[in-house]
């Protein structure tokens, strides 16, 4: 294959407005594609380092009783949310190969987590899916750049933050609450993709192993879906994503994407379930439509997503009995998940240093952005609303070098009057790029 043509083919895949921020205008599964100047092997990355100074109550009844923790103390965070390595290859005549290691919270695998819904619970989990995870892996043949087949584990594009999850990509220190809450993020399975771009759209279709429903809950709807404590993913159930972007007008992206799945019946073993449950589908629909535009000196994101699972009851009574573990599903115990589940977000930062010629010639820049959000993991909740939060963000994004963002930002969590709000103040430094 020759320059020309890979160069022909980076074209198809990502759109360039200028530099690395039209990176929010490409997807993250493009972008080990990036062989940097035809050279066959490439190595990149990104990386988020992050403190927080967190000005209400860490204690996990704080939902229960809000009261009684309304002047507790402010805690403090240092983190490494994600630090991810790429590895992509170019074998020649059209096939290459991608790969995304990341290493979450800076940890090993195992880890003490806290869980504070509505009761204090300290849980060890040692996962092969935690803190260090092969996020994607896998063989392309390209045949041209209308048409390209992606196999192994991918990401599932579905939703603003899954499509563009690097670090440069979003405002805020942590990625956009509201996607990051009730969907897998970054979700990422085995399957097959088949992807290309024509004219101004590029579209994706993806075959991927179905969700698991023993994973949902009430605070973070289908985000567990993926998760497997087995050395494999169960793919009993299966499952179709899709996503299409459009790009006609200069600086504009616009997109859709959708998610169709069995989540029942995907676990191990399989027969487990009581003939009660056999019925139980518990099939997963998720609509998201989301845009970026980055031109004159604004960027500007938003998206909405909104994802139903037949059911829901019955699952939640199934695999949250109040007797057993296990066991058939009974009327009137739906308080654990909730069937619908609603994310939304806009953002817009302006650049002041285009004003100032020096430092606009030396590419450097300063977005001063508003952020908001608005989501629901737990829409017909009525007597328990903490699950319906609203987040007011403002800051800063300082890029002294195209691929460093240094971040700093005034974040609240708003919620029903009957709660207390969650204020926060978040610094974070960012890189993302490829060094070879």
């Amino acid at each position: 294959m020759n320059n020309s043509f890979k160069i022909s083919i980076l074209a198809g895949i990502m759109t360039f407005t200028s530099g690395i921020y039209a990176d929010a205008q490409t997807h993250a599964a493009d972008s080990v594609m990036n062989h940097a100047g035809g050279k066959r092997l490439s190595i990149g990355g990104y990386g988020e380092v992050a403190y927080s100074k967190n000005f209400y109550s860490d204690n996990g009844n704080r939902y229960t009783v809000p009261q009684k923790y309304k002047n507790d103390p402010s805690h403090g965070r240092f983190d490494i949310p994600h630090a991810v390595i790429y590895l992509g290859y170019d074998f020649g005549k059209g096939w290459t190969l991608g790969s995304e290691i990341e290493f979450e919270h800076g940890g090993s695998g195992s880890s003490t987590e806290y869980e504070a819904d509505e009761a204090i619970e300290f849980e060890q989990e040692n996962e092969r899916g935690g803190e260090v995870e092969l996020e994607q892996f896998w063989l392309q043949k390209s045949f041209s750049r209308a048409l390209n087949l992606k196999m192994g584990h991918i990401v599932v594009p579905i939703g603003l933050t899954n499509a563009n999850h690097e670090p440069l990509n979003f405002f805020t220190v942590y990625r956009p609450e509201g996607e990051n809450t009730i969907l897998p993020c970054t979700w990422h399975q085995t399957g097959i993709s088949l992807w290309g771009r024509l004219g101004r759209f590029r579209y994706e279709a993806q075959v991927l192993a179905g969700l698991n429903a023993f994973n949902f809950s009430r605070t973070n709807w289908i985000k567990g879906g993926t998760q497997s404590p087995f050395e494999f993913d169960v793919a009993n159930k299966y499952a179709i994503a899709g996503r299409l972007d459009n790009y006609s007008i200069p600086g504009l992206r616009i997109g859709m994407s959708g998610y169709y799945g069995q989540a029942m019946h995907n676990a191990v073993p399989h027969d487990m379930e009581t003939s009660d449950a056999k019925n139980i589908k518990g099939n997963v629909y998720i609509g998201t439509i989301d845009f970026t535009y980055n031109a004159h000196n604004w960027i500007v994101r938003g998206n909405a997503d909104y994802g139903y699972v037949s059911d829901a009851n019955k699952i939640t009574s199934y695999v949250y009995p109040t007797t057993s573990l296990v066991k058939p599903y009974e009327s009137g115990n739906g308080k654990y998940f909730g069937s619908h589940a609603i994310a939304t977000m806009i953002e817009a930062g302006y650049d002041i240093f285009s004003q100032i010629e020096s430092l606009r010639a030396d590419n450097k820049k300063l977005y001063v952005f508003g952020h908001y959000e608005y989501y629901d993991s737990y829409i017909h909740a009525t007597t328990k609303q903490w699950t319906n939060k609203q987040i007011l963000a403002a800051g800063i994004n300082y890029h002294p070098v195209p691929q460093i963002g240094i971040k700093a930002e005034y974040n609240l969590r708003k919620f029903k009057n009957s709660y207390n709000n969650e204020p926060s103040i978040n610094i974070g430094v960012v890189y993302e790029g490829f060094f070879l």
